[in-house]
């Protein structure tokens, strides 16, 4: 009976097998337990460059084109190199947090950049 996955929900040891899904008596929730563990290592949270590289931070990274800095008339020029990057969870697609000679602090995309 250990071997019987425990409900990813609340946590009831008392899920059971209908077909193909798990079912739990407590809170209702139905899953399919293959289906959540290739999610789970689907989405390792890994961040990858352009070229589909993980990056790390402390890497070093290469800007593919020019980018127009928000709110300023700066242009971070294409193959301009950016060295000791941060990884952060940014909700609007900006992955990167650096800081660039003559320009300062900002965040990047991964994807307009390829790993150095």
């Amino acid at each position: 009976m250990d071997a019987d996955p425990k409900c990813p929900q609340c946590g009831c040891e008392h899920a059971y097998p209908d077909g193909s899904l798990w079912i739990c008596p407590e809170c209702g929730h139905e899953w399919n337990p293959q289906a959540a563990t290739a999610e789970g290592t689907a989405d390792d949270a890994t961040v990858r460059d352009a070229n589909g590289n993980v990056l790390a931070d402390g890497d070093s990274v290469t800007v593919l084109k020019d980018l127009k800095v928000k709110g300023s008339s700066l242009v971070v020029k294409g193959g301009t190199k950016v060295r000791n990057i941060r990884l952060t969870d940014g909700a609007d697609g900006h992955n990167i947090a650096c800081k660039i000679n003559g320009i300062g602090a900002m965040n990047l995309k991964s994807e307009f950049v390829r790993k150095a």
